[in-house]
């Protein structure tokens, strides 16, 4: 049955993507230790060969032991109407990435399409779909945010300069709280280096990003560690969730509800990620 992943897909902090077109990928993908795996039949796949990877994706999921994501091709694609065709109802279909969301109704018509109880991951990759993304986030069917970074400076000109991508990741993070999502997903690193994968993934944890796009297995120890509280931070927060309980749950000042709320936030992830205080 192969391994069962503990990190739902509303707290996952590394969602892997695989080459849709290379099945013999999946089992060791599946076996990895991201949070969440994403087959790939949009991007990473030849026009020329979308119905044999989509093939071999619903041949991979068709027994319900083995679950993943499937980013489908755009809704403006030739290739979108046969991606949800072909994915309702497959057993071990566990949601869909749409790319290159630019409109509330391409979440909407891609959620209905697939049944009305599939989840729509949205991934914004162009200058449209940032200050779209609202009406995205607001969209019936809408499960999360992601930010297709390399799309988006391709569509923009925007460097990758860490000031030059704040706006578009600040809006997604805005933009998934009014539409009462968990926090948005950063795009990939595409540098091997650890160090600029652990500083680049501190970026996105300081914007208000809970997650990652993940082009290789080797960045998946690093991008959960990174995204997860520290092991002081679940420290403090034991200590100031049991002195608030010792004195009996009192609000002292102004400062005490925002650090209250921290506290919980940390003590539950802790609790989800496995993290012990230092």
């Amino acid at each position: 049955m192969g391994r069962q992943r503990t990190i739902g897909p509303d707290d996952a902090r590394s969602w892997l993507l695989v080459n849709g077109a290379r099945t013999e990928l999946f089992d060791v993908a599946h076996e990895s230790r991201a949070d969440q795996i994403v087959l790939d039949i949009e991007d990473a796949v030849d026009p020329a060969h979308k119905d044999e990877a989509r093939d071999g994706v619903l041949s991979w999921l068709a027994d319900g032991e083995k679950k993943a994501w499937v980013r489908i091709n755009d809704h403006a694609s030739p290739f979108w109407a046969d991606d949800v065709a072909g994915l309702a109802g497959a057993p071990g279909l566990l949601g869909v990435m749409l790319a290159k969301t630019e409109a509330a109704e391409h979440v909407t018509e891609t959620f209905d399409r697939l049944g009305g109880a599939t989840p729509v991951l949205a991934l914004v990759e162009s200058a449209l779909g940032i200050e779209e993304s609202v009406n995205i986030a607001r969209a019936r069917g809408a499960f999360r945010l992601a930010f297709g970074s390399g799309d988006y400076r391709r569509d923009t000109g925007t460097s990758a300069d860490d000031l030059a991508m704040a706006y578009p990741r600040s809006r997604l993070v805005v933009a998934s709280r009014i539409g009462g999502l968990p926090g948005p997903i950063d795009g990939p690193t595409v540098s091997s280096s650890h160090p600029v994968l652990r500083e680049q993934t501190a970026v996105t944890v300081s914007l208000g990003l809970t997650g990652k796009l993940c082009l290789d297995m080797d960045q998946l120890p690093v991008i959960n560690e990174v995204i997860s509280p520290t092991p002081s931070d679940v420290a403090w927060a034991r200590d100031f969730l049991a002195d608030f309980d010792a004195r009996g749950q009192v609000i002292r000042d102004g400062s005490d509800l925002p650090r209250l709320g921290r506290a919980r936030k940390i003590e539950r992830l802790a609790n989800v990620f496995g993290v012990q205080p230092s």
